[in-house]
């Protein structure tokens, strides 16, 4: 393992390269460790990919999962919290803690209604105007990451000890 992660951040099938290296390079920031959920929308030595994740991708905790039920089984026992346009409390009344796992749909279909359903009680939204349908994947994640990890820090969390490897 290059770190301990400090997170873990699921995208649940994403679909846009860009998107997920953006996600990566968030992650090697924060010292998160990536899970991809497959089927993916695009290979992970696509160009885009690649471009958006610059250097930062040989330092990068990352783990592919060949679908959501192996997702969940291999997940430390940690409390996940699930993003979705769907949800009714904001994504800044939880307080997050080290280990957290924050779980994102893909860009194209968000996630699935059944997982939605099963963890309503954890279902967390971006507020926004009714004018935006949703914010991009890469933007909605960085976000909620950087809100996390200012919680982790208040609550007296160390963030550079899970980058230091």
């Amino acid at each position: 393992m290059k770190y301990e992660p400090l997170l873990h951040i699921v995208l649940y099938e994403p679909d846009i390269p860009p998107n997920t290296g953006n996600v990566g390079r968030t992650c090697v920031a924060v010292g998160a460790k990536l899970w991809l959920v497959e089927p993916l929308g695009f290979s992970l030595d696509a160009k885009q990919l690649r471009r958006a994740g610059l250097d930062y991708w040989e330092h990068l905790e990352l783990e592919v999962v060949p679908n959501w039920e192996a997702c969940v089984a291999r997940l430390p026992p940690r409390p996940a919290w699930y993003f979705s346009k769907f949800a009714e409390r904001s994504y800044t009344e939880v307080e997050y803690s080290v280990g957290d796992i924050l779980v994102f749909g893909s860009e194209t279909s968000g996630l699935p209604e059944a997982v939605r359903v099963a963890q309503q009680a954890r279902l967390l939204k971006i507020p926004m105007r009714p004018q935006v349908r949703s914010l991009n994947l890469a933007s909605s994640c960085a976000a909620i990451t950087l809100e996390a990890v200012r919680q982790i820090n208040l609550t007296g969390g160390d963030p550079a000890a899970h980058t230091r490897r």
